[in-house]
């Protein structure tokens, strides 16, 4: 079941989902839009390529007021300025129809979130959140000039159904764009 815009504004004041900052004018029916932050990595190929066991380099770039031009053929990676989390529903991010019409993709695979991320309990029991952000890994198939702060997704909520556990993995207090850490999948 997917949480309704007045949904989402009841979970928001239970405290059940946290969106910060949270700008009303920003829902539509069924999810909240979300802003691109003006900070971008870009991943520096050495040795011509990426390597999956490799904590791999990048570079960060800032949009700047007049704007960036992304080119095909290279990955960059985003974040939102907002933290849309939960840690009673499912949060899901999509990209906005608007901006996937000018040719840009938002998330390659990552559209999917979990419940719990960025909470965790403290040992005495007290709930902490850490106010993620998305990740987003944005291409597009011609250039296209894009500016910090356009609303760039949206994230719905969905009810679960069975036992809720909390989301305990590497990107839970992901604050600025995160390049991939699947290399540490390789340490285990």
């Amino acid at each position: 079941m997917f949480l309704t815009r007045q949904a989402i504004i009841q979970a928001v004041t239970d405290g059940d989902v946290v969106i910060k900052p949270f700008h009303p004018e920003n829902l539509s029916p069924n999810s909240i839009d979300v802003t691109l932050n003006e900070n971008l990595l870009l991943y520096t190929l050495e040795g011509g390529c990426l390597d999956m066991k490799r904590d791999n380099p990048t570079t960060k770039i800032v949009i700047p007021p007049e704007g960036l031009v992304l080119q095909p053929g290279t990955l960059y990676i985003g974040m939102t300025n907002e933290s849309a989390i939960s840690h009673r529903y499912i949060p899901m991010f999509e990209g906005r129809s608007s901006i996937g019409r000018l040719g840009i993709n938002t998330h390659i695979t990552a559209g999917f979130g979990d419940v719990g991320w960025g909470f965790e309990k403290s040992e005495s029991g007290e709930v902490i959140c850490h106010y993620p952000t998305w990740t987003l890994e944005i291409a597009v198939v011609h250039p296209v000039r894009v500016y910090a702060g356009v609303r760039i997704g949206q994230v719905y909520f969905v009810e679960p159904k069975g036992e809720v556990e909390w989301y305990k993995g590497k990107y839970s207090k992901q604050r600025t764009p995160q390049a991939s850490c699947a290399y540490k999948d390789f340490a285990k």
